[in-house]
């Protein structure tokens, strides 16, 4: 049997859908509207994996780090308690060392190298839809995102889904492999100008800071966000070398058909 964490979020809900209808994959979330058993990391009663085989597990979303490693760790370690053979794990882009939130998902990585059960990490990349929210237009129809020069890899997360699904299904060619997952074409403000028919005028970091911390984001989300546009910015997440059109077995979907709405 396969089991599906975090159902109720965004990368979740595709990856449900592409599970829909199968009687071996369990869909489980901490939200009682969502899935079929109730997983919440923040609560250990709740973490029961028996007779699971294989354990998919999307990331417990941003947070301190303390907060994200202490329920990545507890679920993994109730995985190991309860017998599953295989963890799948939906990680951050090899690129993503530069981020302010890469430290929880290399910590899970670490620890599933040093556990029982076997394991596939998915790299994924940063999703086109968060490029599309941090560089949109404002409403004189100008994208001031501080991206400087800078590019992104971006990825849909539906290829995402679809590329966990794959390996989460038949795990055991996948053992033991770190798959990086990032878009074949790199994005930056010129371009989404251009497709969106908007101006670039990118401002500075400082100007980023206070429209986020205005936006009433949480404290530990502003350095989140404003590193982000700094490492894309300053050209460390423009890589396009990686696995997905191998997973997928067919072209990833393009950034910007999904930021134009053009993807199905």
């Amino acid at each position: 049997m396969l089991l599906v964490t975090g159902v109720s979020g965004a990368l979740g809900k595709l990856i449900a859908a592409g599970l829909a209808g199968r009687a071996d994959a369990v869909l489980a979330s901490r939200d009682p509207q969502y899935g079929e058993r109730r997983i919440d990391f923040d609560d250990p009663a709740s973490l029961d994996f028996t007779g699971v085989a294989t354990l998919l597990l999307i990331s417990a979303g941003y947070g301190e780090d303390d907060v994200v490693i202490t329920r990545h760790g507890a679920v993994i370690d109730a995985a190991e308690r309860d017998g599953v053979a295989h963890i799948v794990y939906t990680s951050l882009a090899s690129a993503g060392d530069h981020l302010p939130y890469a430290l929880p998902h290399r910590w899970t990585e670490r620890r599933l190298r040093s556990g029982r059960a076997a394991w596939t990490v998915l790299r994924n990349g940063l999703y086109a839809e968060l490029l599309a929210w941090l560089a949109a237009p404002d409403a004189e129809g100008r994208i001031t995102a501080p991206l400087g020069g800078g590019k992104l890899a971006a990825v849909a997360r539906r290829d995402l889904a679809e590329a966990a699904c794959r390996v989460a299904l038949d795990p055991a060619p996948h053992a033991g492999r770190v798959y990086d997952l990032v878009g074949e074409e790199a994005v930056g403000g010129a371009e989404l100008a251009e497709a969106l028919g908007a101006v670039y005028t990118p401002g500075t970091m400082a100007q980023a800071r206070e429209r986020v911390a205005a936006s009433g984001a949480a404290p530990f989300q502003v350095p989140m966000l404003v590193g982000t546009y700094s490492a894309i910015a300053h050209g460390f997440m423009d890589g396009t070398a990686g696995d997905l059109r191998a997973l997928l077995g067919r072209a990833p979907t393009g950034a910007l058909d999904v930021i134009g709405g053009k993807a199905a």
